[in-house]
């Protein structure tokens, strides 16, 4: 225990590379529980802390991994003992201090969450993809937007976030429109309970936008932003909803004030990474009951962490939008 092996990402003038190093404890930062990690994934963060300019990470060299699972090894916490099973994700972890790309962990107690019924494969599948999936539903949902009100929208629906959605709105008895750029995901989207699967939104990326178009949507989990995002605000239904936490499609948004002051239509912020931990772990407690995903297996793919080559081409495909589903690295024993 006193080293251990990490996939750890380096600054090389204008690139960035990442390679299994041997790092010790010594080299973990300050905190309550040091977890050895069983499973990490592959998220759109992850893809940033590896590209250049990125705007993720602080400083390198870092070990990415915005998630993680594991066993608690060492524990200075009333609230997590020797061989609890806990996982953890947001904050600055995999960006601003050592991730879950490595066989050990330490983290404050503030930011670990007992896995309860859930297993540490299975919480790294969910991992912060789903976690950011229930925030979106679970928002709609509170918002007030029954499931006879009309098709909830899903952009993106192929990637991490958007394929839970699917699955989780679908499970709710909501009518679910999965809106993609992959044709190839359309028997996979009906799978996790899709009703209708369609093109990427807007239809005509050429066509000027419109401040209002005919109402189509109750509400929307959008995953892509951008245009994507103005066009969904512009076809939602009067008090309807749009649960927002996707930039793949720019950061950028060209809309008007029309939707929301002619239509009532709110705009739902989706953010992960700073949500309160109580907050957390009782969202994390419904993924393990009431929205535990149903169709988990169906959009994980399993790989090992190995030379770290696999893990970077996964990388690749989501950074590039190529990527459908979740994908868990398994990093002890993996490598």
């Amino acid at each position: 225990m006193d080293t251990f092996r990490a996939l750890v990402a380096n600054q090389d003038g204008d690139r960035i590379t990442a390679s299994v190093k041997t790092l010790s404890l010594s080299d973990l930062p300050p905190g309550d529980v040091t977890i050895r990690v069983l499973y990490s994934s592959v998220n759109y963060k992850d893809a940033l802390a590896l590209t250049p300019n990125g705007g993720v990470v602080r400083n390198y060299p870092v070990v990415p991994g915005i998630d993680l699972t594991g066993e608690v090894v060492a524990s200075k916490s009333p609230d997590f003992s020797v061989g609890d099973q806990v996982l953890a994700h947001g904050y600055l972890i995999g960006t601003g201090q050592h991730g879950g790309y490595a066989e050990y962990a330490r983290l404050p107690a503030d930011q670990v969450v007992h896995l309860g019924s859930l297993s540490p494969h299975d919480g790294a599948a969910i991992g912060t993809a789903g976690f950011t999936a229930a925030m979106s539903v679970q928002a709609l949902i509170d918002w007030g937007i029954a499931p006879d009100a009309g098709a909830i929208v899903v952009t993106g629906a192929s990637g991490g976030v958007g394929s839970i959605s699917v699955d989780l709105l679908a499970a709710a008895g909501y009518q679910v429109v999965a809106s993609t750029g992959k044709g190839k995901a359309a028997e996979l989207l009906k799978e996790l309970g899709a009703a209708e699967v369609i093109e990427r939104l807007p239809a005509d990326p050429e066509a000027k936008p419109r401040p209002l178009n005919k109402a189509r949507w109750a509400g929307a989990v959008d995953c892509v932003g951008g245009a994507t995002l103005a066009d969904v605000l512009s076809a939602v239904d009067y008090g309807g909803a749009v649960a927002a936490s996707g930039l793949t499609g720019g950061a950028g948004l060209k809309t008007t004030v029309m939707p929301f002051i002619l239509r009532g239509v709110a705009l739902l912020g989706m953010d992960s990474v700073l949500l309160p931990i109580a907050q957390r772990r009782k969202l994390w407690g419904l993924l393990g009951d009431s929205l535990r995903p149903r169709h988990l297996a169906a959009v994980t793919t399993d790989l090992d962490i190995g030379d770290g080559k696999a893990v970077t081409g996964v990388i690749d495909q989501v950074r590039d939008g190529k990527f459908t589903g979740r994908a868990v690295v398994r990093v002890a024993g993996g490598f």
